[in-house]
């Protein structure tokens, strides 16, 4: 509530929203051939921002809505499965160390191990993540996996 006797309420929004609220009552204007914006513009543009974040925010997997779809990109659920995925993978590639082993093989066990299903693309992504701190030397080409000997907890 805001701070005028509890008639109406408070709601906080970037410049860029903002602008955005502006460019989206004045387009509704323009659809109507009008060059003045009305109220019902401007209630309009909020509520299609609304039913825009609403969208934005709602994690495809639960259905709910998750503010870290808006603010990364990714909803909780896949940040966390990926977060699993990672400590699992690293587990089994410390077990693994001086071997090479194939992304095939390392699906099929992380998938055992965690009762999922592994996507292709979140294995590749944890594996390039791995590459580059050292871990592994990972080849596209060939689907396979080096573990270093290096590799510890």
């Amino acid at each position: 509530s805001g701070g005028n006797g509890g008639r109406g309420r408070t709601i906080s929004a970037t410049p860029r929203q903002l602008e955005s609220l502006i460019r989206l009552s004045e387009s509704l204007a323009r659809m109507r051939f009008s060059r003045v914006v009305t109220r019902t513009d401007v209630r309009e543009a909020v509520r299609l921002m609304k039913v825009a974040t609403q969208a934005a925010a709602t994690d495809p997997r639960t259905g709910r809505i998750d503010m870290d779809m808006i603010t990364t990109g990714r909803s909780t659920l896949e940040r966390e499965l990926e977060e699993n995925l990672g400590a699992s993978l690293k587990e089994l590639l410390i077990e693994r160390r001086g071997n090479r082993m194939s992304v095939s093989e390392i699906r099929r066990t992380m998938e055992e191990l965690l009762n999922i299903q592994v996507q292709q693309e979140d294995l590749t992504e944890v594996l390039r993540m791995f590459e580059a701190d050292g871990l592994v030397q990972y080849s596209e080409r060939s689907q396979t996996v080096f573990v270093r000997a290096g590799v510890v907890g």
